[in-house]
């Protein structure tokens, strides 16, 4: 129970809600996942990571490793791009003397042997609204552009499943593709873009945090994009996450989704409303299936069906 009073402190826990601290994830012990796990701790200097304690990584594999080239995947009608994302190979999580929190580590060796694609940019209300006919989000007056929010996991899983049978019935949809939420590990990968560092770039010219923001959301794409060409990975709107919470097991592993069954859906990215250092790479947060949350959003991956 220590771990849950030290954040219980902090207000940092869903209110009213116990940890679970008896549930498995990555097929190791769990642990306590609050609305944002670093809100109140100190950011770190950017700096290179690292390997993984007893693995040995080459810097080179870090970045996509994989072969296989797709054109990215447009939704016309609602003038949503998607990025293909090759396969390839990272390290997840942050290097000891960088971890903020310790669900960040250990570090973990992990390998996407599948490609997939991801949303140029974070769903827009107005795509959101095309699909689904609301508009839930509190920032309206940011206008369509901006990211939609105020959407719980579950409600961003049906937007899935509407597109997916959407643009099935058209056609317009790859062969054994569905379109879905990114795993954490596709979602850190994708972030990262082959970096190491804990910032993918310059926070100050990608992203849209609590200093910068004025104390909204703001049209995606108006920032910097990483070297992939993704548009707000970190700031503006956190993002839903397929996964339940977990702890990383360390060493190797192929594909994870996460854990078969937990308490709390995965969050990634930071916000507007957030410290920096909320949105780095390795930085983990996320909430009850189905919290709302005017920080929250979502991108749009389309990915093996699973």
């Amino acid at each position: 129970m220590k771990h849950f009073r030290e954040f219980a402190r902090r207000g940092e826990v869903e209110r009213g809600r116990r940890p679970h601290l008896g549930q498995r994830g990555w097929r190791l012990g769990a642990g306590l996942i609050s609305l944002i796990f670093s809100a109140s701790l100190a950011a770190g200097a950017v700096s290179t990571a690292p390997s993984p304690e007893g693995i040995d990584v080459p810097r080179s594999e870090q970045a996509a490793v994989g072969v296989e080239e797709r054109p990215n995947h447009v939704i016309p009608d609602l003038n949503l791009e998607m990025i293909w994302i090759k396969p390839g190979s990272f390290v997840m999580g942050s290097a000891p003397e960088l971890k903020k929190h310790k669900a960040e580590g250990p570090q973990t060796h992990v390998t996407l042997t599948k490609g997939f694609w991801l949303g140029r940019t974070e769903v827009t209300q107005s795509q959101y609204e095309a699909v689904m006919k609301t508009n839930p989000s509190t920032f309206k007056n940011v206008g369509p552009d901006a990211p939609v929010e105020r959407v719980s996991w579950i409600d961003a899983m049906k937007f899935c499943e509407v597109l997916t049978q959407r643009e099935r019935e058209a056609g317009r949809l790859p062969e054994g593709f569905a379109f879905t939420l990114p795993t954490e590990a596709q979602w850190e990968y994708a972030c990262r873009a082959g970096t190491t560092t804990e910032y993918s770039g310059d926070p100050g010219v990608t992203a849209w945090f609590d200093a910068n923001s004025g104390g909204s959301t703001h049209p995606v794409a108006t920032k910097k994009p990483n070297a992939w060409g993704l548009y707000d990975m970190s700031g503006n709107v956190l993002e839903w996450c397929y996964d339940w919470y977990g702890d990383y097991p360390g060493g190797r592993v192929v594909d994870p989704t996460g854990p078969r069954h937990g308490h709390y859906r995965m969050a990634r990215g930071g916000s507007w409303r957030a410290e920096m250092h909320v949105g780095r790479s390795a930085a983990r947060a996320g909430g009850s299936a189905g919290r709302l949350d005017y920080t929250i959003g979502f991108r749009l991956a389309l990915s093996a069906a699973r």
